[in-house]
């Protein structure tokens, strides 16, 4: 395995800079389409487009309309040898999106109930792929308070199976190419995030996954109360 767990972090790349993060008590103003993320973006450490991801935002095409929001949680697994990966099983009919390329979606289904979004990332035929764990709503929010059942908002997408819900991804989205022109489902460019106010953390719901992979720092979160709305 090669070893990313103590890599220093670094800052965002440039194409990240471009646009600020639009205030989130002005929702009724139209939003600007920012840059999409190119493949050469996913197609890095796993590790590195985490933290990278964190200010991006993620988008969902439905019917014409915008529904998406600024990511603010992920989490990576990388590698066969991750035993908190599903990859640990090498490949299967599962499992194949994630050995490649990069910049697809890898949509599965948990728990009888739950869809759960993820990024591939790194090279072709090496299995990776980032967990999107939670968004900041900035764009279609009607249309996710409705499907959240008029729930808080900070209980809107503050998880993966809530963005889910919330911006309409199932299965048919797996194996989707996020960088495709006509994408439906696609990651914008955002505002970098500082690095002090970016935490990591073990990975969620990793009860019976031994060591190392327990504890791995590799859960990437903006600090809480970073937009000042209750995340």
């Amino acid at each position: 395995m090669r070893n990313e767990a103590t890599r220093p972090v670094r800052r965002p790349p440039s194409h990240l800079t471009q646009h600020l993060i639009p205030d989130p008590t002005r929702l009724h103003t139209p939003m600007v389409e920012n840059p999409r993320l190119p493949r050469s973006f996913f197609n890095r450490s796993t590790l590195q487009v985490a933290r990278d991801l964190l200010g991006a935002r993620l988008i969902r095409v439905e019917h014409g309309a915008r529904i998406g929001g600024v990511i603010i949680e992920a989490e990576a697994y990388r590698g066969e040898e991750d035993l908190g990966c599903h990859a640990k099983a090498g490949r299967t009919p599962r499992t194949q999106i994630m050995y490649g390329p990069p910049g697809h979606a890898y949509v599965y289904f948990t728990y009888g109930m739950h869809w759960m979004l993820n990024f591939v990332v790194e090279g072709e035929g090496f299995p990776a792929a980032i967990l999107i764990r939670a968004i900041q709503p900035i764009e279609g929010v009607q249309i996710i308070a409705s499907r959240r059942d008029n729930q808080p908002r900070q209980h809107w997408t503050d998880g993966p199976a809530k963005i889910c819900q919330a911006l309409a991804i199932d299965g048919d989205f797996n194996g989707r190419d996020l960088c495709a022109p006509d994408a439906e489902l696609f990651v914008e460019s955002g505002d970098p995030i500082p690095d002090q106010s970016v935490t990591t953390g073990p990975r969620v719901g990793f009860n019976n996954v031994p060591e190392p992979w327990l504890s791995i720092p590799w859960r990437f979160r903006i600090v809480p109360g970073y937009f000042d709305n209750g995340y």
